[in-house]
């Protein structure tokens, strides 16, 4: 398996590599945790109700996807409809802001793959 590089083509400064990093930390910040990436492509492919994501995103509790989902909801990733009816219905769904982590998406499960591949052989290595 070929691991992809991209070439730098010139070397940063330290105030470009200093701003660069604040951006990452802004990014994980916002982005951080085990389920707020599933959580955004969950709602990209499609609106949901909140025991939907729950059953799609197996493992996560009740709590912490409500947490979660109110996280998203602040940072305007994702927006809470509120159908009336009894009893009310509340879908949950992507906003244009979620699309433009498409590519960040994109990139992180190549190299997700890529990572999980590199285990695997090192794990079939160190097999007796």
């Amino acid at each position: 398996m070929e691991i992809m590089v991209h070439e730098i083509e010139t070397i940063p400064t330290k105030q470009e590599c200093d701003s660069w990093l604040n951006y990452v930390v802004d990014a994980l910040y916002v982005l951080g945790g085990k389920w707020k990436l599933p959580l955004i492509l969950s709602l990209v492919q499609s609106p949901k109700r909140f025991n939907e994501i729950q059953h799609e995103l197996s493992g996560i509790s009740p709590k912490i996807l409500a947490k979660e989902l109110k996280d998203l909801e602040l940072n305007e990733f994702i927006i809470r409809k509120v159908y009336a009816g009894t009893p009310a219905i509340i879908v949950y769904e992507a906003t244009p802001h979620s699309l433009t982590l498409k590519n960040v998406l994109r990139e992180l499960g190549l190299w997700g793959k890529q990572h999980r591949e590199i285990i695997r052989k090192s794990m079939k290595r160190q097999a007796p």
